[in-house]
């Protein structure tokens, strides 16, 4: 009436009368006004969208075609609609694909993201990035397929080329997914490491390819970067298929797709084998070259110090590096001197045999003789100073120290000419004895200052030395001029003329008086040590039995010493092992926590932990081995017990060492796991028995344990040996040995395959039945909301897991008397038939009968409570409309209850 134009949807029907004859119609109608605007809008934002947009019916005929996707294809509305869209506008090695995907969606299975070509009106062929959406009618039914498209032809095309420069670069360059998984190996890697793509792609890099002293540090570099942190110069090796191993030096960049998001890493790499074994060989020759070698950086820093420079000079590398040469090794008067010698060696000007004093670490004064070389870099830039030189300290100072040398020695030195006389007697010689040089010149020294016994002896010597025939560590006693009696050890020297003729004798002594009395008392604590201590001369034949050994092993000294120690006292199948240990030691190898069994006097078997010792003499000759030990019989007796207890238990026990290879698995593991001990042994648990989704998990409890940092109630799942999954709670314990170290991981689990199967069949009732149930925790908020909670009260249960259930949904006169409900159900008094009110989400008050349950963990301790509901909202009005009509009713109408008291008594 108003002029406005309404669409209307209409059924008609015929009327008929009672003959059956036709004497009108009736029509149905529908307003579909706002229906067939919206269909005008939605047809309208089709037809103008920036994107392709594409539509067939049920049979693949195109019936949508919008002005962006004409622009791109060329083809008008009118030339697709009707057609085949795969038939006519699809190439054919796609048209399998883009037909699955249509009948995918024609089936209710949607697709997101398929790439395929479509054939432009001029033939061009571009890319298109497409979601497959399924269309329905106003009833649900599929009637086709829309599908909103994007040119990708561009972005393909930069992706092939940044493919083909990967490919094509001289460097190796590969990537990894988001799980470690190759997914790039261009062809400098395959000719580099000898795997083809297909031979590695979708294979882990670090666990099948790298090895294992750098697993864990390279996974630590992709960590880094699936964090988003890039890592620059970081050197690994890699293992080609031939066996090689080559040394990468990488940069590990994050990938990121076009949302930034992190989908993997890509490292560019360098293959610096040949570099690495240079750089070693060149260490390597400074190291041991017997000449003194450093060098220094550009700032006048230590970076070069070579074995030969430590023992001249006596500072260690740790000492000197990173120090200034000049000013902290350099006199004040030459510091001038050596920096000008390094500021032209730095410009390139090279010096040859410059010297100049360096002072020890003891405050020594030596001379160097020092040929100053420019070091450069691979690219020919200065990058500091390397220095050879030459000790010219004994050189400059021969002559003077010859003079000096036989007064001023630090050891006691006397000659005597042909005749016996003294000619020769230093300033120690003069401390040592007493008498000053001219209470002993031209004396006879054996008959004058040798005691009696040994005037014979010493004479011998020097009779001998006369003829040619000298002697070392020869030990005879003098007498001072106090009359104390000191022992000297002595080399006694020929002494000869220019022409070599004998004139005399030197000796050089030592006085070994200090060390002779130190030797007896090391000898006496060996024999009361509280440690059982032995030692076998360089035939193995017992020389040290102390009284801690006697006492153990019940063999006194005398029944041991020169016995074969290994033949007679060691078990036989201990005894090459035992004689390996010993020979190790008499060839300087010396041996820590050697287990071995000895046998004792009365027949019984006792374990000893031996720590083998080499035993040298004053040159450092090797003349023997000394053992320490320590009983470990009651030791072991309990470590077996223990295995023994652990092995027994009724609960799985399994532990790692600090690699993360299997290295205790009992009886119960065993039986649970279906693997035996010797199929896990040794093996990688977190690798080879975690599912993937838990690997990182687990993998984390175990680094925390093996940092001290125990974990309990860790859930994780074991696959079985028959392809089960069992799920497992564990406590990880750290394993220590008797020093603290951590050695590893032991954990103590339960299986709770069964329990969780039972929770989750509660969760599942719980959800799924007909009654509302809600739960909440200690704290009142929401943690159960089944389905039927949801459709009564209309809140989802991402809108209310977490929230007071009090406080923002029950209204506010009913909050007190709830609350208290909760407050004694989490105290274990539960509440039944409890009447409340719940606002829903469209603001409806409904009625809820609740019996209110308190909710207990497995130790039975309170963790919230569980309700159990009734809507009785509709139930509530009915009687209160059966009250309102008996009291409103025309008839008098009165009850009674069971005792005949009078409860209905109405108006009428």
């Amino acid at each position: 009436k108003a002029g406005a134009r309404i669409e209307i949807l209409l059924s008609t029907t015929s009327q008929r009368n009672s003959e059956g004859d036709i004497v009108g119609a009736m029509a149905i109608g529908q307003d579909i006004t706002e229906r067939v605007a919206f269909e005008r809008e939605y047809i309208r934002l089709i037809d103008t969208a920036n994107a392709p947009i594409i539509g067939v019916d049920a049979e693949g005929i195109v019936n949508i075609w919008n002005q962006c996707a004409m622009q791109m294809v060329g083809y008008s509305t009118e030339q697709v609609i009707g057609q085949d869209f795969v038939r006519e506008f699809i190439t054919d090695d796609f048209k399998t694909a883009v037909k699955n995907v249509l009948d995918k969606a024609l089936h209710g299975k949607e697709t997101a993201n398929f790439e395929f070509p479509l054939i432009t009106i001029e033939g061009d062929r571009i890319d298109v990035l497409l979601n497959a959406t399924t269309r329905r009618d106003e009833y649900g039914n599929i009637i086709g397929v829309v599908g909103i498209g994007q040119d990708n032809t561009e972005r393909l095309a930069k992706v092939r080329e940044s493919i083909k420069l990967i490919d094509n670069v001289n460097a190796p360059i590969f990537g990894v997914d988001i799980r470690g998984r190759v997914n790039m190996w261009n062809q400098c890697a395959i000719r580099l490491f000898g795997f083809s793509r297909e031979e590695i792609f979708n294979h882990f890099l670090v666990q099948e390819f790298i090895t294992d002293d750098y697993k864990i540090a390279l996974q630590a570099v992709f960590d880094k970067a699936f964090r988003g942190e890039e890592t620059e110069n970081f050197v690994f090796p890699l293992i080609t298929k031939g066996g090689a191993r080559i040394e990468m030096l990488l940069n590990a960049t994050p990938r990121r797709d076009e949302q930034e998001n992190i989908i993997g890493v890509i490292g560019i790499g360098q293959d610096i084998t040949s570099r690495l074994a240079q750089e070693k060989e060149f260490t390597k020759l400074i190291d041991s070259a017997n000449a003194p070698i450093f060098g220094v950086d550009t700032q006048g820093f230590v970076n070069v110090w070579n074995q030969c420079a430590m023992q001249l000079v006596g500072y260690s590398t740790e000492e000197v590096m990173g120090k200034n040469f000049v000013k902290e090794f350099i006199s004040d008067e030459y510091k001038i001197a050596v920096q000008l010698v390094f500021d032209q060696a730095l410009e390139g000007r090279e010096t040859a045999n410059f010297e100049f004093p360096l002072m020890t670490k003891a405050g020594v004064r030596i001379y160097v003789l020092l040929n100053a070389t420019t070091r450069r870099d691979d690219q020919g830039n200065v990058i500091g100073v390397v220095g050879i030189g030459q000790d010219i300290t004994g050189r400059r100072a021969q002559e003077r120290e010859y003079t000096r040398l036989i007064d001023t020695a630090n050891a006691p030195i006397f000659g005597v000419d042909t005749e016996g006389l003294v000619n020769v007697w230093n300033q120690c010689a003069m401390r040592l004895v007493g008498y000053c040089t001219n209470e002993v010149m031209g004396h006879s020294l054996v008959k004058e200052f040798i005691t009696d016994d040994y005037k014979t002896a010493v004479q011998a010597v020097l009779d001998r030395a006369l003829q040619g025939a000298e002697t070392e560590n020869f030990e005879f006693p003098l007498i001072t001029k106090s009359g104390m009696h000191i022992e000297v050890l002595l080399n006694a020297t020929a002494r000869r003329d220019e022409q070599g003729c004998i004139i005399g004798v030197v000796g050089i002594g030592q006085d070994i008086t200090a060390r002779l009395a130190q030797e007896n008392e090391y000898t006496k604590l060996i024999d009361t040590a509280n440690a059982p201590i032995f030692g076998v001369d360089t035939q193995g034949k017992v020389n040290v039995w102390n009284q801690c050994a006697m006492q153990l092993v019940g063999y006194s000294s005398e029944d041991v010493m020169g016995k074969h120690l290994v033949q007679e006292f060691i078990t036989d199948e201990y005894k090459a092992a035992v004689q390996s240990v010993l020979d190790q030691a008499l060839c300087g190898e010396e041996t820590a926590n050697f287990e071995f069994p000895l046998i004792t006097k009365g027949g019984v078997r006792l374990y000893v932990l031996l720590n083998a010792t080499t035993r040298r003499n004053d040159r450092g000759n090797i003349i023997g081995m000394v053992g320490i030990g320590q009983d470990i019989t009651g030791r072991l007796a309990q470590e077996r017990e223990y295995s023994r207890l652990i092995n027994t238990a009724n609960a799985p026990i399994f532990g790692v060492d600090t690699q993360g290879r299997v290295n205790v698995w009992n009886q119960c593991a065993m039986r649970l796991v279906g693997y035996s001990a010797d199929e896990v042994m040794g093996c990688s648990l977190v690798q080879e028995f975690i599912t993937d989704d838990f690997k990182i998990a687990v993998q984390t409890v175990l680094d925390r344990a093996l940092r001290g940092e125990e974990t309990e109630n860790f859930d994780f799942p074991l696959i079985t040996k028959g392809g089960s999954r069992i799920e497992i709670l564990l406590n990880a314990t750290t394993r220590r040995d008797e020093q603290g170290n951590i050695i590893g991981v032991v954990g103590i689990g339960q299986d709770i395959t069964a329990r969780l199967a039972q929770e989750r069949g509660y969760s599942k009732l719980i959800d799924s039945a007909n009654a509302p149930i809600f739960g909440v925790d200690t704290q009142g908020r929401v943690n159960v909301w089944n389905q039927c909670a949801m459709r009564l009260v209309g809140y989802t249960i991402d809108e209310v897991m977490g929230k007071n259930l009090v406080q923002e949904f029950v209204t506010k006169e009913y909050r007190a008397a709830v609350r208290a409900v909760l407050h004694k159900a989490l105290r274990g008094k539960e509440t039944a038939n409890f009447e409340f009110p719940l606002m829903t989400k469209s603001g409806f008050r409904i009625e809820v009968l609740l019996n209110a349950t308190t909710r207990r963990g497995e130790q039975g301790n309170v963790i919230g409570v569980v309700g159990i509901g009734q809507d009785i909202t509709a139930r509530l009005a009915q009687e209160r409309e059966y009250s309102k009509l008996i009291d409103a009713a025309n008839a008098p109408i009165f009850g009674v209850d069971t005792r005949g008291r009078v409860n209905v008594w109405n108006q009428c």
